[in-house]
């Protein structure tokens, strides 16, 4: 008898414990700080040194990895928990950038500033099925993300470190 009490115990504490593990996922962007200039996200940076979005296209168009800081400005951040941002180009296209080992999120309130990013900077190839991932993160329709069809060339920041500026 005593037992099968403690059993049932352990299943209410189990199914306790991971409720509140997915009540904490749901309000995950709670938690994260408001975008305001001088706020940064993950390491600790400054804008020192840091070069715009046009002058990375170039940096990559020479070489393959870019590693320091680029300035630009938010266009998208995902809905579901900040885990993703993208930078606007010059061109119309947009920078992916993601967060290292995903160690930290953004704030939706990031879209529309502009903010320094330190990390490295790729040239890749992005498969469809990602791209998709992606879109549906953004919140993106049904209809938009079926109308994702090709693999996409496109810049990608792994972050280290976000600083806010404006």
């Amino acid at each position: 008898m005593q037992l099968q009490l403690t059993m049932k115990l352990m299943k209410y504490i189990v199914l306790l414990l991971v409720g509140m593990f997915f009540t904490t996922l749901s309000f995950a962007q709670d938690d994260i700080t408001p975008a305001a200039p001088g706020v940064t996200y993950g390491n600790k940076i400054t804008a020192a040194k840091a070069i715009k979005v046009a002058e990375l296209n170039k940096s990559l168009n020479a070489d393959s990895v870019y590693k320091g800081k680029v300035t630009g400005k938010v266009v998208e951040v995902c809905k579901k928990k900040g885990c993703f941002m993208t930078l606007a180009q010059p061109n119309g296209e947009t920078i992916m950038v993601r967060f290292t080992d995903y160690a930290y999120f953004m704030p939706q309130n990031i879209v529309g500033k502009i903010v320094v990013v330190d990390g490295t900077a790729k040239l890749k190839t992005i498969p469809v099925e990602r791209l998709q991932h992606y879109a549906a993160d953004a919140g993106k329709s049904k209809e938009e993300i079926a109308k994702i069809t090709q693999p996409k060339k496109d810049i990608q920041i792994m972050a280290d470190g976000v600083l806010v500026m404006d």
